[in-house]
């Protein structure tokens, strides 16, 4: 057959390419699951209850009234177990109407209880030094003598030395609670603080002294390292100064301190308050 001229023919090229594969796609990745929430912190176990604490049945009406004062701080009152705040005043003869002092008084948890006991017919000087104030006492003591019913109480600020102003003469009694080693191993002239009690003390009054008792034969020996001093060593630096020693009392006992540890408030723990203590009465004659 022959073409028109000029026609093209409309045969198929040879061996024509295949059409082109569509290129594969990559499959979506799932999404990531969420992270889990963090599980809520448990809650902080709750603050123990303070040990029970009941005065003896022997403790005054006005003391026990004074440690059930509802508005006695919860700290306080956690340490009225270890401390029987109510056999130690009782001992002591603190009573309404009374003028007591406190040497080395801290924050106050022994000068309000006496402050309350002896009300507004009565006076306390809660004793410091300049040293202890600031480095302990100051704020929390300055925020206690807030409290109305402290309105009876003189802060006083003196060297232990010389540790009341003139007017405090004639007073009940001078206590000192767990301090005594204190002024030994801060080099106090106790022979010139132990007369000034002498003297500020009406005769008959009461020097009432309570400290750590520290092991047979340590004399003053454990004052810095264990806060501890030993009984006979503490009454020998007090019968110098001319008191007599009238009584000693046992519920500050505990024969199963062993003695040979720090009792300082800041290293006790969970001990304080266990530590085996001597409670004295000395008396002006």
């Amino acid at each position: 057959m022959f073409l028109a001229c000029g026609s093209k023919s409309s045969a198929p090229p040879a061996n024509p390419a295949p059409p082109a594969e569509p290129a594969p796609t990559a499959a979506a990745e799932p999404p990531a699951p969420a992270p889990a929430p963090e599980p809520a912190p448990p809650p902080p176990p709750p603050a123990p209850e303070p040990p029970a604490y009941t005065p003896g049945p022997d403790v005054p009406e006005p003391i026990r009234n004074a440690i059930a004062a509802p508005e006695r701080g919860e700290k306080d009152r956690a340490l009225d177990a270890g401390r029987k705040p109510g056999e130690v005043l009782a001992f002591f003869n603190v009573a309404p109407g009374q003028k007591i002092a406190e040497l080395f008084s801290a924050g106050g948890y022994t000068t309000e209880l006496i402050a309350r006991v002896v009300g507004d017919g009565g006076k306390v000087y809660a004793h410091n030094t300049k040293e202890i104030l600031d480095r302990f006492a100051r704020g929390p003591l300055t925020e206690r003598l807030a409290k109305p019913e402290l309105k009876n109480v003189v802060m006083v600020e003196q060297p232990a030395d010389k540790p009341f102003p003139p007017d405090a003469k004639n007073l009940d009694a001078v206590i000192c609670i767990l301090n005594y080693h204190d002024f030994v191993w801060l080099k106090v002239n106790r022979a010139k603080m132990n007369a000034a009690v002498f003297a500020a003390l009406k005769p008959g009054g009461v020097y009432g002294i309570i400290d750590h008792s520290a092991r047979a034969g340590a004399g003053m020996n454990e004052v810095q390292t264990n806060h501890r001093i030993e009984e006979s060593a503490l009454v020998a630096d007090v019968l110098a100064a001319g008191f007599k020693l009238q009584s000693e009392a046992e519920f500050l006992k505990n024969p199963n301190d062993t003695r040979d540890w720090n009792d300082s408030p800041r290293v006790a723990g969970e001990r304080r308050g266990t530590s085996d203590r001597f409670v004295l009465k000395f008396v002006r004659p």
